[in-house]
């Protein structure tokens, strides 16, 4: 099913069994497989392989040689119906490479909105990443990653399996993370440590000076009062029943406990 308004290069190859919205654009030499939805006013450049069961909302640009939907990497997958989802006005660049699902991950690989992957970004199988995230140049992401919204990624860094990266985290370019970075947090190294708050990036978004308070509070609780780890989070859960931003906190160390990979916690010089 192709609109009549979509414009496709005659050299391009569109199963027919395809869903192409109205207005979309795709550019020479791109495959686009039978199970493949794309919404409206999105952008192939040229020579885009989407595959698989995948959707694609609206006004997405996707440049060329990028690989959508494709069987991920997962040793254990045996061609199970598994899925990628990626939300609407995405920039997708050169040589992205977005991969399904697994039947022991949920089955879906999740891309929300706003986002911006760089050059020869990855994303493996069972991710979800949520919305305004920005991953840089050669950023890679393990299987079974979580990113929260406002998330940077430096370039040429890399995301352990079953890492989750809280919401407004900076992780610096050339870092192995290899444990859970709690929300607002700047990371950095091999492996990532803890180098303070993303301050700059909360006030660009609009958080008040008491919101910034109470999240240094719960940060220098964490991270520079010493005490043991439970301790800390049972301290944090009490300051978040005063600010909704310090519940985010508190509500990502809970979901963290049951995580086989662990918060970081080792520090340096810091600045909050």
């Amino acid at each position: 099913m192709i609109h009549k308004t979509a414009c496709i290069h005659p050299s391009s190859i569109i199963d027919d069994r395809a869903i192409i919205a109205a207005n979309v654009r795709i550019g020479p030499f791109c495959y686009i497989g039978s199970n493949v939805t794309i919404g409206e006013g999105t952008e192939l450049q040229s020579h885009v392989v989407i595959n698989g069961y995948t959707n694609i909302g609206c006004d997405n640009v996707i440049f060329q040689f990028a690989s959508i939907g494709e069987i991920n990497q997962d040793l254990k997958y045996q061609g199970e119906l598994t899925r990628v989802d990626i939300g609407d006005r995405n920039r997708i660049r050169e040589s992205v490479t977005i991969h399904r699902g697994t039947s022991q991950g949920g089955s879906l690989t999740k891309v929300g909105d706003d986002n911006l992957l760089m050059v020869n970004v990855h994303v493996a199988h069972d991710c979800v990443i949520g919305n305004r995230c920005v991953i840089a140049n050669h950023g890679t992401l393990g299987g079974h990653v979580t990113l929260g919204d406002f998330t940077t990624i430096g370039g040429m860094t890399a995301v352990h399996q079953f890492c989750q990266i809280g919401a407004h985290v900076m992780v610096g370019g050339c870092s192995g993370v290899a444990q859970d970075v709690p929300p607002y947090v700047m990371a950095q190294g091999n492996h990532a440590i803890p180098y303070g708050l993303n301050i700059e990036g909360l006030k660009r978004r609009g958080f008040d000076k008491q919101s910034l308070n109470a999240i240094r509070n719960a940060y220098k609780t964490l991270y520079r009062s010493g005490k043991p780890l439970e301790e800390a989070r049972n301290e944090i859960t009490i300051l978040a029943k005063a600010n909704p931003h310090v519940k985010v906190f508190s509500d990502f160390l809970d979901i963290s406990s049951e995580s086989n990979r662990g918060i970081i916690r080792q520090s340096v010089l810091m600045r909050y």
